[in-house]
């Protein structure tokens, strides 16, 4: 599947994130209401087993080896399947995409960026990037994705690496009122030309609010490079990929987290 599929290619299709932007949303694990022990029972069971049959534990071939994840690999039927036949939303949540790894690897090389703080991760996705902000001594997390399936694979890959499930927010949290955070991190969301300029402008209003830091990662796709956020962009470090990352991206070589500072 992921050899022919537009949703495989780097999020250059208007696809799942596009196509599936709601207004009304759900918290799967609101902070502090939702005792880690008994996060299990807000899996559906069915689903649950889908995604353990249908995925891989890896730690291979990324930049994070110390992070465990459920993916899509080739030693998955649906790797090779028809697109039409998985039964769920694009999985965009299943490949671990070289903006997050880099942001993974840099957080966990830098605990310091998030020690003690409250951090967004917008457009979580397998939810690597949260993890890594949990394993740096993050004090407060939320994971935002629009995709439940995506929520249900963020709780298994925090279980995979013996952490509580992290508060899960389904929902396009850009149509939200606005929260303080310490820091926000997203990797590889500017893959559209429209959302690319409503991230922009929501980020910007973050930054000025409540002068909160903003952290993206992004492999230097089109739709980020060429885009006006530029103007405002530091470069905190770049990383060269793995092999696999780059085979699977179309033969991105590297990744780059930069700081947002309109």
């Amino acid at each position: 599947m992921a050899l022919s599929l537009g949703w495989k290619a780097p999020r250059s299709r208007c696809g799942l994130l596009l196509q599936a932007v709601r207004n009304t949303g759900l918290l799967l694990f609101p902070c502090g209401q939702c005792p880690w022990r008994g996060a299990a029972s807000f899996l559906d069971p069915e689903k649950k087993a889908f995604l353990e049959e249908n995925t891989e534990v890896t730690s291979s071939g990324s930049l994070t080896p110390e992070i465990q994840l459920r993916l899509l690999t080739p030693r998955c039927k649906f790797w090779w399947e028809r697109a039409d036949l998985w039964p769920h939303s694009d999985p965009y949540w299943a490949i671990y995409w070289p903006g997050g790894q880099a942001l993974s690897r840099y957080l966990l090389d830098n605990p310091d960026v998030v020690r003690g703080k409250s951090v967004l991760d917008l457009g979580s996705g397998c939810g690597a990037t949260a993890i890594a902000a949990k394993m740096s001594g993050a004090s407060r997390i939320l994971a935002n994705d629009i995709d439940p399936i995506a929520g249900m694979a963020i709780t298994l890959n925090c279980e995979l690496n013996q952490l509580n499930p992290l508060p899960i927010l389904i929902q396009n949290i850009l149509n939200l009122e606005q929260d303080k955070w310490d820091l926000i991190v997203l990797g590889d969301m500017f893959y559209d030309a429209n959302l690319a300029d409503s991230l922009h402008q929501w980020l910007k209003n973050c930054f000025w609010t409540y002068g909160t830091r903003i952290l993206i990662g992004d492999p230097g796709r089109p739709q980020f490079s060429g885009h006006s956020i530029q103007h405002h962009l530091h470069e905190v470090v770049e990383y060269s990929l793995p092999e696999p990352t780059r085979q699977e991206n179309n033969g991105l070589t590297t990744s780059t987290v930069w700081d947002f500072q309109p």
